[in-house]
């Protein structure tokens, strides 16, 4: 029977579409938000989604997002993501991963995609017999390997950003930081922290997780549910989305929220409560651009180059400290200020492609 590929129209977007083969136990969906600047790049993600409603809600928002964030990183790509119905624990097999590489070829190369929440290095091997357009290979490949290293840089120097600009403390030196998920980001993120004389609290679902991140960065550990009310200068959310929310925001006792997940804000109403009691928020697609950055440097023209990656990642900090800059004197929430500043990137693309494309006059 083979891939059953279905167009779902959704206005705002450029192209999102669904695949399915009952015969290899696969369905997915890609979303091509925007290619305005480039390809669309976005990472395939692996969930058990309890329906379509919710994986298109996901998919919709996350493949939005990496449009900002690739604006705003300057990596000249677009935004795009892809999901696949299932769980990572107990579906990976290689005939679901060769179909996601069909479905990604079918889209001629506008969408390329990475290993995101579900998915690894190792899955993307069995996607790149089918399709050239993925990033994220093994180092052993040319790649770059695991991304969450470069992500988890990117949120530390915003974490520091924000310590700065509004704690008024020039070191993280004594700063607590309540980290929530032990995963790769995570992980990386609290040897960072660490590493700078940081006082972690770190809280998982997964008991072994939590149990290896206490033991190797000495960190104290905190049930999943307490650490909204943590008295920490530092919240910073490194599992899945929609933390910030009516139910967390009143909990909080942080100064600053900054973390690695993606879609933070349940609604974006929620970054102007955050605001009103006067708490600090990196939003998500900036502060977490690190690994898009290093998996775009795999398409450059020269090849993946670590040293000109990672400079590009510490540029992270100077644009939350811009945004947190046009935040004031435009009197909007951070958030308000990242989409402004990357809708004036994206119009500046659109006006040169129009540009471009507009035939010469002829002398």
């Amino acid at each position: 029977m083979g891939l059953r590929i279905t167009d779902i129209p959704i206005p705002g977007y450029e192209k999102v579409v669904m695949a399915e083969d009952p015969k290899a136990g696969f369905k997915a969906i890609i979303a091509v938000h925007d290619t305005t600047l480039g390809p669309a790049l976005g990472g395939l993600r692996m969930w058990p989604y309890e329906s379509e409603i919710q994986a298109l809600t996901d998919v919709l928002r996350l493949s939005r997002g990496m449009t900002y964030k690739s604006a705003l990183a300057r990596t000249g790509l677009g935004g795009g993501k892809s999901v696949i119905f299932g769980d990572p624990r107990r579906d990976k097999r290689p005939e679901v991963f060769r179909a996601m590489g069909e479905f990604v070829e079918s889209l001629g190369g506008r969408y390329i995609t990475a290993e995101d929440v579900g998915t690894s290095v190792a899955d993307m091997k069995w996607i790149r017999e089918k399709t050239n357009w993925v990033t994220g290979r093994a180092r052993e490949e040319g790649g770059s390997g695991d991304p969450s290293p470069f992500t988890a840089y990117g949120v530390f120097l915003g974490i520091r950003a924000l310590v700065e600009e509004e704690l008024g403390r020039p070191s993280l030196k004594g700063v607590r930081v309540a980290v929530q998920g032990a995963g790769h980001v995570g992980w990386f993120l609290m040897g960072r922290l660490r590493d700078a004389g940081c006082e972690v609290t770190v809280c998982d679902v997964d008991r072994a997780k939590l149990d290896a991140a206490v033991k190797e960065f000495g960190a104290a550990p905190c049930d999943p549910d307490a650490v909204y009310g943590l008295d920490a200068d530092v919240f910073a959310p490194c599992a899945l989305g929609a933390v910030v929310n009516d139910s967390t925001i009143p909990r909080f006792r942080c100064k600053v929220v900054a973390g690695g997940a993606n879609n933070q804000l349940h609604e974006p109403r929620h970054g102007e409560a955050l605001r009103r009691r006067g708490i600090a928020y990196a939003p998500d697609y900036v502060i977490n651009a690190g690994g898009v950055i290093n998996v775009a440097f795999e398409l450059a023209p020269g090849g993946y180059d670590e040293a000109a990656s990672t400079r590009k990642v510490e540029g992270i900090y100077d644009t939350l400290k811009r945004v947190l800059r046009i935040s004031k004197e435009e009197d909007v929430t951070t958030a308000e200020a990242a989409d402004r500043l990357a809708e004036e990137i994206l119009s500046e693309g659109r006006r040169k492609r129009k540009g471009a494309s507009k035939p010469k006059k002829k002398r």
